[in-house]
């Protein structure tokens, strides 16, 4: 690191579960963040004033005026303009040392696929289960940590399926995929808008403790918020040995 990095990370330097060689491996990691709005942006953020080196910040929406009241990576200005690109240049503005790449289009198939396999961690940040469970296959046929938020209307939901290790449970484990599971979304239902500060923060939180391998992380725990009343509650959760995504994790390589 030069002394600019020492200077702008010191208070992570400072720290002796992190130090030097915890803030070198943020400033060599590559992150895929799947969804710059209310939990993307937080994440983003996190991430990228603590040094990570590489993000890919991936979304196919615009910026609209409804989502200014929680999306902080927007500002007014931003509306009519893709959420990828818009967040792009306000995590600069943070941080010109952190290189975001905006993909301005819904990964999926093959370009999920390829994205994925370049990162060396995985935020899914989406607000619908078919993308949910897209990103969760990709990230088990790759074997990439995944850390996963949610929150709608007064409640939210963060975990972390690192699916590195053999006994970790994966999305699919805790959420079965159905046809018949209804959509529910922030549009519809609306949602409180610190809420989803806070889960974003928390993805970034965890993300941070993988990427410098420093604490316990959130994999095989579920926690979920109720923010009327400031209540956590935290489930174990075990792997699934009959899930049809991640049963045969074995067979798929290790990521490096």
């Amino acid at each position: 690191m030069n002394d600019q990095q020492l200077l702008r990370y010191a208070r992570h330097i400072l720290l002796d579960e992190l130090g030097i060689e915890g803030q070198e491996r943020f400033l060599s990691a590559r992150v895929l963040v799947v969804g710059a709005g209310g939990l993307g942006s937080p994440a983003a953020l996190y991430l990228t004033t603590a040094g990570v080196g590489d993000i890919t910040l991936a979304d196919d929406d615009i910026v609209e005026l409804s989502n200014l009241q929680r999306q902080i990576l927007h500002v007014e200005s931003s509306v009519g303009r893709p959420k990828a690109e818009s967040g792009r240049d306000m995590l600069a503005a943070f941080n010109p040392e952190t290189h975001v790449t905006a993909r301005v289009e819904r990964l999926d198939g093959v370009k999920l696929d390829e994205a994925v396999a370049a990162a060396d961690l995985v935020l899914d940040c989406t607000d619908n289960f078919k993308t949910r469970h897209a990103i969760n296959r990709a990230c088990v046929h790759h074997r990439k940590p995944l850390v996963s938020g949610a929150a709608i209307r007064f409640d939210g939901q963060v975990s972390v399926y690192d699916l590195r290790h053999d006994d970790a449970p994966c999305y699919h484990c805790l959420f079965p995929e159905a046809d018949d599971v209804e959509a529910v979304n922030c549009a519809t239902t609306g949602v409180f808008a610190p809420l989803v500060g806070i889960i974003g923060a928390m993805q970034a939180a965890e993300a941070l403790k993988l990427l410098a391998g420093i604490g316990e992380s959130l994999s095989g725990r579920l926690l979920w918020l109720d923010v009327r009343t400031m209540q956590w509650r935290s489930v174990n959760v075990r792997r699934d040995p009959e899930c049809e995504v991640c049963k045969d994790r074995e067979h798929h390589a290790v990521a490096a």
